[in-house]
């Protein structure tokens, strides 16, 4: 049987194992600083919960998620990571781990919940079972040097100082 709850203190060395193994999944490299720090801020944020699976009383999944507003709808809930051993994959674990955030989520006031994942991701036939797909929407993140081309940011805009960005060289 699965059990699901918080991470508590004494499932840190587990939940690294576990983290690492997501990583690695992912050929994300992070130095030890970073987990410890996402560690303290797992437990000690209120906007921030991880939570773990038990497969037989052995930690075997780990999901964190984050509650955040939204300016259209009640406040949403980011599934950022969810990760399940693969030996322990195919027993309804990381089904029952997405229910538990996304009632977690609805009971907190944030029952929007949504996450991100490959498109080649071995997990979507779960995802598109129990998700949705908003097809045509692509992901983008801020790639800090593309700024580079646009100009100095220029203060001054109002009562607000709200920078703009000055195009140059166009």
């Amino acid at each position: 049987m699965v059990k699901i709850g918080y991470l508590t203190e004494s499932d840190r060395a587990l939940w690294e194992v576990l983290t690492r193994g997501k990583d690695a999944h992912f050929g994300v490299e992070r130095g030890a600083d970073a987990y410890e720090r996402t560690w303290r801020r797992l437990l000690d944020d209120d906007r921030l919960r991880g939570i773990a699976a038990r497969l037989d009383d052995r930690m075997v999944g780990v999901a964190h998620y984050l509650f955040h507003a939204s300016v259209w709808y009640s406040g949403k809930c980011y599934l950022a990571d969810l990760f399940v051993a693969p030996e322990a994959r195919r027993r309804g674990i990381a089904t029952a781990m997405i229910e538990w955030v996304a009632r977690d989520a609805g009971e907190r006031g944030f029952p929007g919940l949504y996450w991100n994942t490959l498109e080649d991701a071995p997990a979507r036939a779960l995802y598109d079972q129990v998700g949705k797909v908003h097809e045509g929407l692509i992901h983008y993140s801020y790639r800090r040097d593309a700024a580079d081309g646009f100009g100095p940011m220029v203060a001054g805009a109002g009562d607000h100082d709200v920078p703009q960005v000055v195009p140059t060289g166009i």
